[in-house]
């Protein structure tokens, strides 16, 4: 089973008024685009789980960080800003998360919303570092002040002219950004693999001009986050039935083929960590996609689903921490 691990805080940089950048003095294992999950202490339950993603990037020299902002009512958010400081310890889940290039060499046209900048700018600066393919970055923010790495973007651009394209659009100017007008924006770019991130109506705005351009499923790649209700740092998986029905479930995961019999009211992912594998998650409640799967053969039933559109569905995408078998037999891929 995947275990969580204290990190101790090495530096605290406030990016804007409302958004810090957490630094974590320690080495981990990441993919550009994926996101941590944070144990944050409560009075009134112990502890609340919350999902950041790295803003850093694993294929340059610096300290892994997430960046966090605040949210008017965002007990999580604020408790980190508030409280959070170098020295600070923190304890985390590993690093989560499907929201990363497949190759980095691709050329990417990137559109953030907001805090949405945090996992692109993530895959951004791995494209740069590690890659040789051209970026376009859409950024949409209310005003000026609330652009988050402002700087950094502009240094960037200016370091990398022929390679990046940086374009701010800000509510305060020029208002939300339309279908059509996103459509017209990403109408030269439509041989590229597109990555969204950011308030839902914006990556929904996003998503309908992509699909009128004729992006396919597989160039069109969201980041969603719903807030955790559960724990995962407190769940404890049930015990197996062992008279329910079985099913079989046959997978691949790091390399390595596997056949298990899945009894019929046991969740994947709760199979899988009790088999001792390593399979990926973070929410475990289907508010994330940090557990995805795609559905090879067979069916499933999914208990709860926040995240997989029906694009994603119809792709045989589903997650392994809601999953029950229906058919005798099921086939998945974690590729």
């Amino acid at each position: 089973m995947t275990e969580p691990r204290v990190l101790r805080v090495a530096e605290v940089i406030e990016e804007t008024a409302d958004a810090h950048t957490i630094v974590f003095d320690a080495d981990l294992d990441y993919a550009p685009g994926q996101f941590l999950t944070l144990r944050v202490p409560s009075d009134q339950c112990g502890s609340v789980a919350r999902c950041y993603s790295m803003s850093s990037s694993p294929h340059e020299s610096g300290k892994p960080r997430v960046t966090v902002k605040r949210t008017a009512d965002g007990y999580a958010s604020n408790w980190v800003c508030d409280n959070l400081r170098a020295g600070s310890t923190v304890e985390v889940l590993p690093p989560s998360g499907i929201f990363t290039p497949k190759s980095l060499d691709a050329d990417l046209l990137l559109f953030a919303g907001g805090s949405g900048i945090t996992p692109v700018r993530s895959i951004l600066r791995s494209a740069l570092a590690a890659g040789s393919g051209r970026i376009v970055l859409f950024y949409a923010n209310r005003g000026e002040t609330s652009v988050i790495f402002a700087d950094d973007l502009r240094v960037l651009a200016a370091a990398h002219p022929g390679r990046l394209t940086v374009v701010h659009w800000l509510e305060s100017v020029q208002g939300l950004p339309t279908v059509a007008q996103l459509t017209e924006f990403a109408r030269s770019f439509a041989e590229f693999d597109a990555f969204t991130c950011g308030p839902a109506p914006f990556m929904k705005a996003v998503t309908e001009a992509l699909k009128s351009l004729g992006f396919p499923r597989d160039r069109r790649h969201l980041e969603r986050f719903a807030s955790l209700g559960a724990n995962p740092f407190e769940l404890v998986a049930p015990a197996a039935d062992p008279d329910a029905g079985t099913a079989v479930v046959e997978l691949e995961l790091d390399g390595t083929r596997h056949r298990l019999d899945w009894p019929v009211n046991t969740k994947l992912l709760d199979l899988l960590l009790d088999k001792g594998l390593a399979a990926p998650y973070s929410c475990r409640e289907g508010a994330c996609s940090a557990c995805a799967y795609r559905l090879v053969s067979g069916e499933v039933k999914l208990l709860n689903n926040e995240v997989l559109d029906k694009d994603d569905l119809d792709e045989g995408i589903r997650l392994a921490c809601q999953s029950l078998p229906v058919s005798e037999k099921v086939e998945i891929s974690y590729e």
